[in-house]
């Protein structure tokens, strides 16, 4: 992942209790900005990175994720006392996904319908890292050029504010799957999921766990070093892989209850 450096606050995105915001970086790119400071704090951020990129592996389309550097300099002008003070407390790396514009928000009702393999495919992969938050409600999806976009991962890996029921959560059916946006098009989870899992290896996961700051990690007193804490969320996506025919089942058994 590359790192970029905040260099201009644009406009707040106004959603949930993340407070994410488009900001403008020293590349002069553009960048949706999850801050540490706001919401679940660093847990989300860390979910942010760990299912975006373990879903760019697994061949979905997720918009390129980078590390925004937020300097303290950054809010000092900013007149919102809210935002001044989500910027003051996100001084350090903060998570970045690239901003497609022009893009919206797939609705489940004006289409166009996706297609079956594709939604099967994201409907397996959350229930894999179980992500809560791929509802009509709440999507989380993007049309642009054409294609379905994955964004916001931020309530995944939800056991992770705890980790006291790891284990559970690991080999978790996982019942929240009969909320997934693309459900009643999602044909095939088993057979997607069966593809997927083989870009799923723990060579990928320690790739990608490579990529959480150390600061993002550190502040767990489950763990004494952030390398610890990294192999106890490798130990958790093996589990996790290998109680995928149960999830796979119960992904398959919630989309027969819808259609």
């Amino acid at each position: 992942m590359r790192t970029v450096t905040a260099t201009r606050y644009v406009t707040p995105l106004r959603e949930g209790g993340s407070l994410p915001a488009i900001v403008e970086a020293d590349d002069s790119g553009l960048y949706v900005v999850k801050f540490r400071a706001a919401g679940h704090g660093t847990k989300a951020l860390v979910a942010e990175v760990l299912a975006g990129e373990l879903a760019r592996a697994a061949g979905l389309n997720v918009p390129e994720l980078v590390l925004v550097d937020v300097d303290e300099a950054l809010g000092r002008n900013e007149p919102d006392s809210e935002i001044r003070e989500l910027l003051r407390g996100s001084v350090g790396l903060n998570a970045g996904l690239d901003y497609l514009p022009g893009s919206i928000t797939f609705d489940p009702v004006a289409g166009p319908a996706p297609p079956a393999d594709e939604a099967s495919a994201i409907v397996w992969f959350d229930a894999f890292c179980t992500n809560v938050d791929r509802t009509p409600k709440n999507p989380n999806l993007l049309c642009w050029h054409g294609r379905l976009w994955l964004i916001d991962h931020g309530s995944a890996f939800y056991f992770h504010h705890t980790w006291r029921n790891d284990e559970a959560a690991s080999a978790s059916p996982f019942a929240a799957i009969r909320d997934h946006v693309l459900l009643p098009w999602a044909t095939a989870p088993r057979a997607a999921g069966e593809r997927i899992a083989l870009a799923l290896d723990a060579a990928t996961f320690a790739r990608v766990l490579a990529e959480i700051p150390d600061a993002w990690l550190a502040d767990e007193p489950r763990f004494a070093t952030p390398d610890a804490h990294r192999a106890a969320y490798a130990r958790w996506l093996e589990r996790r892989l290998a109680a995928a025919p149960r999830f796979s089942e119960e992904a398959e058994r919630a989309r027969h209850a819808v259609v």
